[in-house]
């Protein structure tokens, strides 16, 4: 294989193995991250810990650990979708086995998005778009991610003519995204996963609409 691409694959990996939830909790608060909430270091612990401020930078962050490595690779010359899938697997598992955290990390939803902006950034934005609406009718971002990333990954599929790389992504992050919220999954069924506050407005449409003043 070609230097360049195998120096991407490895860029792509350590770039989406900086731990972003855990520097914003170090930096802001002077807390490790792990230490609160779910102990996860991604958007939504950082979210419930730190606020929404500080979650939406991480998440934004996240997101572009993801981007701009699939962003990279759709700039080598030759390149093909197989790599292009790999470089965006490289960058989630960073994210989720980080050597910076003995080859732990978060549960890889943000960077997902990030990728599936780089393969093709309406699919991606339909499955905000979904994660969304599920959000606000369940107000579980852990359900919400569930369902939004395989439809993500159904369109990717669809809008990039049906190519069998971004087939194998799709099932990979499908699977994978389900595993690492078993966890959320079981606290669901108990009924102690948290639920996130959303807008008044928002929870005026969705939960009052219907209801007078």
């Amino acid at each position: 294989m070609n230097p360049v691409y195998l120096l991407l694959l490895l860029l792509a990996y350590l770039c989406g193995s900086i731990p972003i939830g855990l520097i914003t909790g170090k930096m802001v608060k002077g807390i490790d991250i792990r230490e609160y909430g779910s102990g996860n270091i991604g958007a939504t612990n950082v979210w419930r810990t730190l606020g929404p401020v500080c979650g939406s930078i991480v998440f934004a962050a996240d997101v572009m650990k993801g981007f701009i490595p699939v962003l990279a690779a759709h700039h080598l010359p030759g390149v093909s979708p197989w790599f292009i899938m790999f470089v965006g697997l490289a960058a989630i598992t960073g994210h989720n086995a980080s050597p910076f955290l003995k080859f732990k990390g978060g549960k890889g939803v943000a960077t997902s998005v990030g990728v599936a902006l780089g393969f093709n950034p309406l699919a991606a934005l339909i499955g905000f778009l979904f994660w969304g609406l599920v959000l606000a009718v369940t107000r579980y971002i852990s359900i919400s991610s569930i369902i939004a990333v395989p439809i993500a990954c159904v369109l990717i599929w669809i809008f990039n003519g049906y190519t069998m790389p971004y087939a194998v992504f799709g099932v990979l992050v499908s699977l994978y995204v389900l595993v690492k919220h078993k966890s959320n999954i079981a606290r669901v069924k108990a009924r102690t996963e948290p639920k996130v506050t959303l807008p008044a407005v928002l929870m005026k449409l969705f939960h009052g609409g219907n209801q007078r003043a």
